[in-house]
C-alpha cells in the first residue's frame, strides 16, 4: 500500500476528494486532482449503443446544490455522471416492467434498420410495416418517401426514429 494512501482505504483504487476524505463511489482511474493513488487497470468504458440524445430537464437550487457537493466530493465526475448513473439505477429497478410490455406490445428492443433494399423486397412481397421499437428505428437516406408511405403503415418509437427529413414529412400521419 502507497504511504500517501490512509489506513482507512481498501481496494484496488480510490480518490481523495477535496475533503481530504477517500472517495469510495469515484470512478476508476479519475481524481479531482489527476492523481490516482494506486495503479489500475485500464477500463473500458461501456458501449453507447448508438447515438445520445439530448435532454433537458429543470432542478431546484437545493436539488442542484445536493449535486454539485456529491461532484465536488468526488462521488461523480460531474452533474451529467451523477444523472446518468440515476437513470441507469432507475431503469434497473423497473426492468422487468420493461421486460413485460416490450414482449406484450411485440416492440423490438434495441436498433432497427431499414435499407432501401428492405423497403423494396417488402413492396414487392404486397406487405406493409407497423414498426414498433424500443431505441433507435432508423430508415436509410436513400429511401424515397414514395416507397416509405408505400411499405410502412405506423411508426411507434419508443426513443429515437432517424429518416430524412422528407421521409419524416411524408410519414407524418403514421407516426404515432
Amino acid at each position: 500500500m502507497d504511504n500517501d494512501v490512509p489506513p482507512i482505504a481498501s481496494g484496488p483504487l480510490f480518490c481523495v476528494a477535496p475533503s481530504g476524505k477517500p472517495a469510495y463511489n469515484h470512478p476508476i482511474g479519475w481524481c479531482a486532482d489527476g492523481k490516482m493513488k494506486k495503479q489500475s487497470p485500464v477500463v473500458t468504458p461501456r458501449p453507447a449503443g448508438g447515438e445520445s440524445e439530448k435532454i433537458t430537464i429543470n432542478l431546484g437550487p437545493v436539488d442542484l446544490g445536493q449535486i454539485d457537493l456529491l461532484v465536488e466530493e468526488g462521488f461523480y465526475s460531474n452533474r451529467t455522471d451523477l444523472i446518468r448513473t440515476a437513470i441507469r439505477n432507475q431503469l434497473a429497478q423497473h426492468a422487468g416492467v420493461v421486460r413485460e410490455t416490450v414482449a406484450r406490445r411485440s416492440l423490438v428492443l434495441g436498433l432497427q434498420r431499414f435499407s432501401r433494399q428492405d423497403l423494396e423486397a417488402i413492396q414487392a412481397a404486397h406487405e406493409r410495416l407497423n414498426i414498433q421499437v424500443l431505441g433507435l428505428a432508423s430508415i436509410a437516406a436513400d429511401v424515397s418517401p414514395e416507397l416509405a408511405l408505400a411499405t410502412i403503415e405506423s411508426v411507434v418509437v419508443l426513443g429515437a426514429f432517424h429518416a430524412s427529413p422528407a421521409v419524416k414529412a411524408a410519414l407524418a400521419g403514421r407516426i404515432l
